[in-house]
Order: C-alpha cells, then sequence, then structure tokens
C-alpha cells in the first residue's frame, strides 16, 4: 500500500451568499482597499491516506469529503493528491 497526499480546497458553492467573505470585503475597503472585490473564505484541508492505488486514494478521500469534510449542500470541494 502506498500513501498518498491529499490538499482538500473547500469554497462555499456560487449560489450561496459568502457572509465572512463579504465582510472581510467591506472591512477591505474601509481600510482603503477598494480595488479589492469578490471576497470569498474557505477552507484548506490536507491529509495522508494508504490506498493500493491513486483512484483508490481519490475515491477514500472524496468519499471523507462527501461524508464528513465538507458539506455536499452548502460546499464544493477539489482534491489534489500526491504520492507521499
Amino acid at each position: 500500500m502506498a500513501q498518498y497526499r491529499a490538499a482538500i480546497r473547500i469554497q462555499l458553492r456560487k449560489q450561496i451568499l459568502d457572509v465572512q467573505g463579504k465582510t472581510v470585503e467591506n472591512a477591505l475597503h474601509s481600510l482603503n482597499f477598494q480595488d479589492i472585490s469578490h471576497v470569498h473564505i474557505g477552507k484548506y484541508v490536507e491529509l495522508t491516506v494508504e490506498a493500493a492505488s491513486k483512484d483508490a486514494a481519490f475515491a477514500r478521500v472524496d468519499d471523507a469529503c462527501k461524508k464528513l469534510i465538507a458539506n455536499p449542500v452548502m460546499e464544493d470541494f477539489h482534491i489534489e493528491l500526491q504520492e507521499a
């Protein structure tokens, strides 16, 4: 079995209002950063998984994201996988 390192980027779906991102954007504007817009705040998760292949590792991480790591109703996620 090989070990794989997964990097998972999680963002709110485009149709969901990102209240935290909007708050940061407003704060940036009040600090004279008017040229910055469309701020979105997300999550970043790293983990290691043991699997027989890269495809099996991806499937395992994808399943973990759908069941616990991300909220599939409100969030989208992107997985990058590398052999450790």
